[in-house]
């Protein structure tokens, strides 16, 4: 790295393509599929592969089958093939890229892993097959989850939600039928003005109005401030630890023992998870309910639409409400228990998006305990690292030594300079940005993650991109203004791409 005052060059890398492809990139468009269509031209033969030689009208009727597909393209396989991978080669994709987005946690998530859940027993199991047919399947589940209860420190866990945010979903209505079984339900949850958006989205599915708790000078959430919303009207305080400012809750011991003086419970959103892995359990910081986001701590895969999964644990007096069926083991062997009648009932289909607990289980088992806390150690000092080097030019957020993620400021306004710019600027050096304008607490914010897969070569790069960007904005502002300017497709309007998507193609007339 150069020394304190230099800013050193770092070469502008595009997205990873072939040389062939870059000229093309470079210098002309690349062609949508439909421009690359010919009549006659096709790239498979369904009528030789029908199903034992009849005809597909054969097999689901005249009025189900079309004479042809008016409009689509007609390509042979070949430039199908090479259509798709010329695409795949401009994303800016987890696999290829230092990828420091803010509040998602686990980018990278080991092969193996899918490998593991690839297996034919595991991948080919039909979700209508017989418990006393799937005791290894039933297994592995009720090992995830006696896992994920040690680790959290909980009583009980259900691998039922089908997302985090379904994990939410059912963590909240599980509170309200607790309250109501005793007979003093409650309509508000407490969520402090750095949550994620979800935490007021699934309180309001739940039934619930929310009640926002202002963060304090540190940006920490304060019990004096708990203590002030609280009311026996109060269902629960909802809490991200480490919060999205990245810091941990130093009064979540306090908060949580102010929540059940007033018969109150404490939810803890698991999604910064992988910041507390052997380090801290929620359960011993009061929490009655947390959940699991699996793509951001425990290697499933981290987005593209799912399928997902958000198990959730409880504390003891809370479990009888967990989602159905449950897990149980009898004298003939592990079963699926549907008769629990407190429970809030069934939230999905069957129990588990199957696949993605194979992949928990297999991360956990390979790190173990150790492992599993060196993931968390090394997230905290990588994000720590980051914070350090940048704060000359990027500040934190606040002055608190942060955990998994940090949320950096700017002074690039006065230059004409958003942070917007900067992260377009940065695509420019094959980095995809951090999360932006996140927390909304913190003007002009770039959360950055960098995990704890990432050496310290990656981060220097990273730091080094930055402080080329906060010398460009001096200089040239434009420069930002215009970016990127490597890629091949440049600035684009994003509000008027929200609001007036094109999703179909329409022929030249």
């Amino acid at each position: 790295m150069a020394g304190a005052g230099k800013i050193r060059r770092v070469e502008m890398a595009p997205a990873p393509a072939s040389d062939r492809v870059k000229a093309q990139i470079e210098h002309t468009q690349v062609p949508l599929i439909f421009e690359e269509s010919a009549p006659g031209r096709r790239g498979v033969d369904p009528e030789k592969r029908s199903f034992k030689s009849r005809s597909a009208v054969d097999l689901i009727g005249p009025e189900l089958c079309r004479d042809g597909l008016p409009g689509m393209p007609e390509v042979s396989e070949p430039q199908v093939m090479r259509h798709f991978l010329r695409l795949s080669q401009l994303n800016f994709a987890q696999a290829l890229q230092f990828y420091p987005l803010g509040s998602c946690t686990m980018k990278y998530n080991p092969v193996l892993n899918d490998e593991c859940a690839a297996l034919p027993g595991f991948a080919n199991l039909h979700p209508h097959t017989p418990a006393h047919l799937a005791q290894g399947a039933l297994e592995l589940m009720a090992e995830l989850e006696r896992a994920l209860a040690e680790i959290s420190g909980m009583d009980a866990v259900s691998l039922h939600p089908a997302a985090g945010a379904q994990g939410e979903l059912s963590g909240l209505l599980i509170i309200r039928a607790y309250h109501r079984e005793r007979g003093r339900p409650r309509k508000k949850v407490i969520i402090p003005d750095t949550a994620h958006g979800t935490n007021p989205a699934s309180s309001a599915l739940a039934g619930f109005e929310v009640i926002v708790a202002r963060s304090g000078q540190r940006g920490l959430l304060e019990a004096a401030e708990i203590r002030r919303l609280m009311n026996d009207d109060v269902a629960a305080l909802m809490v991200t630890n480490p919060s999205t400012l990245g810091i941990f809750e130093a009064e979540i011991r306090e908060i949580a023992d102010v929540l059940h003086e007033h018969g109150a419970m404490l939810y803890l959103d698991g999604a910064n998870f992988n910041a507390l892995l052997g380090v801290a359990k929620p359960g011993d910081m009061g929490a009655d309910v947390v959940q699991f986001n699996l793509h951001k701590t425990f290697s499933t895969p981290h987005g593209g639409g799912g399928p997902g999964a958000g198990p959730i644990g409880v504390k003891q007096h809370l479990e009888p409400f967990l989602p159905l069926p449950r897990i149980a083991k009898g004298p003939d062997g592990w079963y699926l228990d549907s008769n629990r009648p407190h429970s809030i009932g069934k939230l999905r289909s069957f129990y588990g998006n199957f696949g993605m607990l194979v992949r928990a289980y297999a991360y956990i088992l390979a790190l173990g305990g150790d492992g599993l806390e060196q993931v968390s150690r090394r997230a905290i000092l990588a994000a720590n690292y980051v914070r350090e080097r940048l704060r000359g030019h990027f500040p934190n957020a606040t002055d608190e030594p942060v955990m998994h993620e940090c949320v950096l400021t700017h002074d690039l306004e006065k230059k004409g300079v958003t942070t917007l710019d900067i992260a377009k600027r940065l695509l420019d050096f094959g980095i995809h940005p951090p999360t932006i304008y996140f927390p909304l607490v913190v003007h002009g914010a770039l959360m950055v993650e960098p995990t704890e897969t990432e050496t310290r070569q990656t981060l220097d790069e990273f730091v080094a991109a930055m402080e080329q960007i906060y010398a460009e904005a001096q200089q040239d502002p434009q420069l930002l203004k215009d970016a990127p300017h490597t890629l091949a497709l440049k600035r684009v309007d994003e509000a008027l791409a929200a609001r007036h998507p094109i999703l179909r193609w329409q022929p030249k007339r």
